[in-house]
């Protein structure tokens, strides 16, 4: 792996391990600033609205920076953000430095797909922004686990004093091994803003949105569904995440090998896969030997698509790609939101943990028919492009 990749990729585990530890942590939080699950769970919606906000007002703020002084300056903000969240007194203060926290992620992980796509081969871009999600999803695997462990043991402000820590080191590397000068188009970033009138841009975004959403219903709650329902033990909750995050690994990677053969074909594929891994976890969610391996058929599938739609929104936004991809990331936790705002509303109003993989297979199946739809759209117009967008595309991922 290239060290830049190495660089985006540490600052990605951080972030990530930021955003999906408190899942792990959600009962320690609650019983420590004296909340209810329901109320501790919206943390996480917090969290992704503040990426949703933060998102277009960073794409503003840095459209003509450096992109290397750009990517420095938001894994800055990230540390700073842990920082505040392990110092927070109270629920209210934990909930503003967790959003603002948030504001950097969106912009973070949009510019650098770019610039991680942009510093390989044009056949190489979906495997390219799938290495550098691997942060991500080692996240999953090592820091989610790990640092639930740690703040069952020591209490939940020490894995957000760890997380800082690793945040200074992705900084670090940031500084160290991207490249002093990386190449970026000239444009008018509210220009750039008209992308969002073209249906082939808006239909990934959405899908985005939902397929989120449908992952998050069920995340955010997965600790007390797996201690109250499954009957796993508080210390078989941290082996049950570390085999998502393995799961979450596994998919990002085969995300970015589909992406590079067959994006559309596999997107469709993995969104049916995804309806019928719902429906199997409804009733896989009461005994252990199954819920863990529905749980890494879900984890698999479900961070599949990650790479794929990023991809499939980058090269569809050809004349604004820093600014799609922002806010793809934040079309992702626009949907993390409100997947978890959703499983909140369901649980605050009496319904059991069980209804929720229910509710995530309905949206599964809502992005299923989005995206068989986008797909043909995108089918009958491609031949409309210019002749030489034509031929980019011929040579691209969509050539299924």
């Amino acid at each position: 792996m290239p060290l830049h990749l190495i660089a985006l990729a540490a600052a990605a585990f951080g972030i990530g391990t930021s955003e999906f530890v408190i899942m792990g942590l959600l009962p320690n939080v609650a019983a420590d600033l004296d909340v209810t699950i329901d109320i501790a769970g919206l943390l996480i919606t917090g969290y992704a609205m503040g990426v949703v906000i933060g998102a277009p007002i960073m794409a503003i703020i840095t459209a003509k920076l450096p992109r290397k002084a750009t990517l420095i300056g938001l894994a800055s903000t990230f540390v700073l953000g842990n920082l505040l969240c392990a110092l927070a007194p109270n629920y209210g203060l934990l909930m503003a430095a967790r959003v603002f926290t948030a504001f950097c992620h969106g912009a973070f992980f949009g510019i650098g797909a770019v610039v991680a796509a942009d510093l390989v081969p044009r056949n190489q871009r979906s495997s390219a922004i799938a290495l550098m999600f691997t942060g991500l999803t080692l996240a999953n695997v090592l820091g989610v686990p790990l640092g639930t462990a740690l703040g069952q043991v020591a209490g939940w402000r020490s894995t957000f004093w760890v997380v800082s820590g690793i945040g200074m080191a992705a900084v670090a590397a940031l500084a160290a091994w991207l490249p002093g000068r990386i190449p970026m188009k000239p444009g008018n970033i509210l220009r750039e803003f008209k992308v969002l009138r073209d249906i082939r841009v808006l239909w990934p975004l959405l899908a985005s949105v939902l397929a989120s959403a449908s992952l998050f219903c069920v995340l955010t709650y997965i600790a007390p569904i797996l201690r109250d329902v499954t009957g796993v033990s508080e210390r078989g909750v941290t082996g049950v995440l570390l085999l998502f995050g393995v799961a979450l690994t596994v998919g990002s990677t085969l995300g970015g090998k589909l992406g590079d053969r067959s994006l559309e074909v596999s997107l469709r594929r993995i969104f049916l896969g995804l309806v019928l891994v719902f429906l199997a976890l409804s009733q896989a969610i009461h005994a252990l030997a199954p819920m863990l391996v529905m749980t890494f058929i879900w984890g698999m599938l479900g961070f599949a698509v990650v790479p794929l739609l990023q991809t499939l929104i980058v090269d569809q936004a050809a004349d604004a790609p820093n600014l799609a991809s922002t806010l793809n990331q934040g079309a992702f936790n626009l949907g993390n939101a409100g997947g978890a705002w959703l499983g909140s509303v369901a649980l605050g109003h009496g319904l059991p943990l069980t209804d929720l993989p229910w509710m995530s297979a309905a949206i599964a199946i809502a992005v299923l028919l989005l995206t068989l739809w986008g797909t043909r759209y995108y089918g009958r117009h491609a031949g409309m492009a210019q002749p030489r967008q034509a031929s980019e595309l011929a040579s691209s991922r969509f050539d299924a």
